[in-house]
């Protein structure tokens, strides 16, 4: 009976220790489950495999990628500065940042220290900054053209696990600026409205499908200015120039970083009497700084901010 009775003793410690043993290799495993898993993801025709939404991101040379970031409540571990500093625009999301460069002179050393998992540059960088980023982690040049707006904010939303608030914006968005160019149609018809920036001292203009060009004339219909059309890139237009042109409306952005030699240039053409002779100007219709003065025009940002801006000016 004291055999029998040992034996089963034996056979119920050995059961669990099995057990026990097996719960154990369980409890190991379940960190890999919760390990961050890589995505495979289609941008601008190319392919990438980049960590899932919990990835490590450094942002470099693309103000585009942080402006989707601002919009979607994604912080990076590093981000470029802009004059030394990180912009007040972007406060929200670069509290916990490490600065790694300016706009166009990544540190390389730096970004290495961080050892990110992925790094989003920009499409403007030579190839060979990519490919130094790119021996650090994986990298994707996102693009600065306003026209590419919505694959970069579904690229921050698929690197962030935010796809279908990135979608609901971008839905949200093109609502509201139908519903808008109906509203303003017959108020602006034969009106012109010009966007421009003051760069180094200059007025400068773009094309219709650049900087918020795209909102006034793409979404909200209005009529493009014959120098808008005309221009192939960021273009200079003389005071004389504009004085021919005589909008009825502009929206001028002004950032002391891009006018450092010339801090002044917003007062002085203020004061000049060509400008003062503009109709724009006469009529109390020129806005300067609807949105932040950094804000790059063509992203899901700076549409949807520029738009509510540019409705509720266009509107009175």
């Amino acid at each position: 009976m004291k055999k029998k009775l040992l034996a089963l003793t034996l056979a119920t410690l050995t059961v669990l220790g099995v057990t026990g043993c097996s719960n154990k290799g369980a409890a190991q495993e379940t960190p890999k489950e919760s390990e961050n898993k890589e995505i495979k993801l289609t941008y601008k025709d190319k392919e990438y495999t980049v960590p899932g939404s919990d990835a490590k991101l450094v942002i470099t040379g693309s103000l585009e990628s942080l402006e989707d970031a601002l919009l979607l409540g994604v912080k990076p571990m590093g981000a470029m500065t802009v004059g030394g500093s990180f912009p007040d625009m972007f406060k929200t999301i670069t509290g916990d940042s490490k600065a790694i460069g300016e706009k166009t002179q990544p540190n390389v050393e730096t970004i290495l220290s961080l050892k990110p998992d992925l790094i989003l540059g920009s499409s403007k960088f030579p190839e060979e900054t990519l490919e130094k980023l790119n021996k650090i982690a994986p990298t994707v040049p996102v693009s600065h053209i306003a026209t590419d707006w919505e694959a970069n904010l579904i690229l921050m939303g698929q690197l962030s696990g935010k796809e279908d608030k990135a979608k609901e914006i971008i839905a949200n968005y093109k609502k509201d600026a139908s519903e808008s160019k109906e509203k303003l149609a017959n108020s602006l018809k034969g009106k012109k409205v010009l966007a421009a920036r003051i760069r180094a001292g200059n007025i400068a203009i773009y094309p219709a499908n650049i900087f918020f060009n795209t909102v006034l004339y793409s979404d909200l219909g209005l009529e493009v200015p014959e120098p808008v059309a005309a221009a192939k890139a960021q273009e200079n237009i003389s005071l004389e120039k504009l004085s021919e042109l005589n909008p009825d409306y502009i929206f001028l952005q002004f950032s002391e970083d891009e006018n450092a030699d010339k801090p002044k240039a917003l007062e002085e053409l203020e004061s000049n009497p060509i400008w003062k002779n503009l109709n724009a100007v006469k009529n109390g219709k020129v806005f300067v700084n609807v949105v932040d003065p950094l804000a790059q025009g063509g992203t899901a940002w700076s549409k949807t901010e520029f738009l509510k801006a540019a409705v509720s000016k266009l509107s009175k």
